[in-house]
C-alpha cells in the first residue's frame, strides 16, 4: 500500500468545524471583543451588550483587582518563579494560595494547577491505573473527555445526569473491577457549562451506600457561584464532604488564569508527586497567584457581588420564560436559549443580532449539539443591568420572529 503524505488528510478534510473557517473566522468564531471587559464590549466598530463573557463575579475589571495585579506584576514581572514548582518555582505564597483554596470549599489540602484543562487532562491520567474503572457522565467538558481517553482500563459512559445510567454502569464497572482488582473513579461536572444543569451530585452520592466508588467533579461553573458561601454545586447540595476529588478553575468567578484540586490530604500529596502536566512545567507565575490571593479575598468578603449576579439571572432567566423561549433545564447561571435551525441560519441570524440589535452571545452548533438545533449561550454577570435584561429580550424575540419565518433561511441561501 501507497504511504501517503500526512497533511494529504488535513487538506481534503478540514474538520466539522475547519470546513467554515473561510466564512467565520475573525466574526463568528475567533471574534475580537475590543475595550474593558464588562457588560458592554466594542466589536466590529460598535458597542455591544456582551453576554459570552465568563465573569461571573465582574471581577475582571474591578479597581481593586487590577490594582493588585498591577503591584504583583510591578514587583515581581511576569517570569517569576521561574521553573517547575518540584524544582525551582516553589513559593509561600503559592501554599498560601491553596491552603486558603482548601478551606474555602472545605477540604483539607489543595493543589495549584496552570491552566484547568491541562489539569484535568493530566489528573484524571495520575488518579488511575489500567486496572481501575472510569465512569462519567456522556455531557462532560472536553478536558474530561481527553482525561479519560488516556486511560488503558476500562471506560463506561452514562446518560446525562440520568442516575439510572449511572447505577447501571456502576454494576458494570464493579464487575470488571472485581476481575481486575482496581477501583471505580466517578466524574460529573458541578454544573454542565452548555446546558447548564447542576450535575445530580446529591444522587451520585447517594449511590456510594451501594457502591465503591470515588467521585470527581470538576466545578468550574459552580465555584463562587452556588452555595451559600460560594463554594460550589457540592455545598448548594449539600454534598460538598462527599466530593472525593473537587476541582475548580480562576477562569469563570475569579477572572483569572490558573486552576485547583482540592481533597484529602493524602490525595493531593499524590497529585503533587504524579501530575504529569505540573511536574513538567513552569509553575504558575507570581502575579498570576498574587491576583488570585486577592480575587479569593473579595469572593469571601463581597457578598453582594454574587447577590447581584443572581439579581441578573433570575431577570434574564424568567424574562426568557416568560417570552416562551425554550432555555432547556438551567438551575444555574449559564443560560442557554434553544432554536432550530442549520448551520447557515444560524450564522445570519447571529451576524443579525450583533449588527442590527447590538447582543454579542456564543453561537453553539454542530458538532457540540446536535444537528438541526442553535444554541445560544448567555452568561449573565454581575456587570450587567437590568436594561441589558430588557433590551436583550426584545432582540431574541425579534430574531426569533425572523428565524421561524424562514428569513434566514433565504439570506445564507443568498450567500453560499
Amino acid at each position: 500500500m501507497l504511504m501517503k503524505d500526512l497533511f494529504e488528510r488535513i487538506k481534503r478534510d478540514k474538520g466539522p468545524l475547519g470546513k467554515w473557517a473561510k466564512l467565520a473566522e475573525g466574526y463568528y468564531v475567533f471574534p475580537k471583543l475590543e475595550g474593558p471587559i464588562s457588560n458592554r464590549m466594542g466589536f466590529n466598530g460598535k458597542e455591544v451588550i456582551s453576554w459570552s463573557i465568563n465573569d461571573y463575579l465582574g471581577l475582571a475589571s474591578h479597581p481593586e483587582v487590577m490594582k493588585a495585579d498591577a503591584e504583583a506584576a510591578a514587583e515581581y514581572g511576569m517570569a517569576y518563579p521561574m521553573g517547575a514548582r518540584m524544582m525551582s518555582g516553589h513559593t509561600v505564597f503559592h501554599e498560601q494560595l491553596e491552603q486558603e483554596c482548601a478551606a474555602f470549599v472545605n477540604k483539607e489540602s489543595a493543589y495549584l494547577v496552570n491552566f484547568g484543562y491541562q489539569g484535568m487532562v493530566s489528573a484524571i491520567d495520575a488518579l488511575v491505573t489500567k486496572h481501575d474503572v472510569i465512569v462519567y457522565d456522556v455531557d462532560s467538558h472536553a478536558c474530561i473527555i481527553d482525561g479519560v481517553r488516556l486511560h488503558h482500563g476500562k471506560r463506561f459512559t452514562f446518560m446525562h445526569n440520568n442516575v439510572e445510567s449511572l447505577e447501571k454502569n456502576l454494576e458494570r464497572a464493579t464487575k470488571v473491577a472485581e476481575t481486575t482488582g482496581g477501583g471505580i473513579l466517578v466524574i460529573s461536572e458541578g454544573v454542565f457549562g452548555m446546558r447548564g444543569e447542576q450535575g445530580k451530585l446529591k444522587e451520585i452520592v447517594a449511590l456510594k451506600e451501594k457502591f465503591n466508588f470515588r467521585l470527581l467533579v470538576d466545578d468550574a461553573h459552580g465555584f463562587g457561584t452556588l452555595g451559600e458561601t460560594g463554594a460550589g454545586a457540592g455545598q448548594e447540595q449539600g454534598v460538598q464532604d462527599d466530593i472525593d476529588v473537587y476541582f475548580a478553575t480562576f477562569a469563570k468567578s475569579m477572572a483569572g488564569i490558573g486552576a485547583f484540586f482540592a481533597a484529602d490530604d493524602e490525595v493531593i500529596q499524590y497529585l503533587k508527586y504524579n501530575m504529569r502536566s505540573q511536574m513538567f512545567a513552569k509553575s504558575l507565575p507570581m502575579a498570576m497567584v498574587k491576583g488570585a490571593l486577592k480575587r479569593l479575598d473579595m469572593l469571601r468578603t463581597m457578598p453582594e457581588l454574587k447577590a447581584k449576579l443572581w439579581e441578573n439571572v433570575d431577570a434574564l432567566q424568567s424574562g426568557l420564560k416568560k417570552n416562551n423561549f425554550n432555555i432547556g433545564n438551567t438551575n444555574t447561571c449559564v443560560t442557554p436559549i434553544f432554536l432550530e435551525g442549520d448551520v447557515p441560519e444560524a450564522m445570519a441570524m447571529v451576524h443579525d443580532l450583533r449588527e442590527s440589535y447590538g447582543i454579542f452571545c456564543s453561537i453553539v452548533i454542530y458538532p457540540v449539539i446536535p444537528k438541526g438545533m442553535i444554541l445560544l449561550r448567555l452568561i449573565p454577570t454581575a456587570m450587567h443591568t437590568l436594561e441589558d435584561v430588557k433590551e436583550s429580550i426584545a432582540a431574541f424575540s425579534a430574531i426569533r420572529d425572523k428565524l421561524e419565518k424562514g428569513t434566514y433561511k433565504r439570506i445564507a441561501a443568498a450567500m453560499m
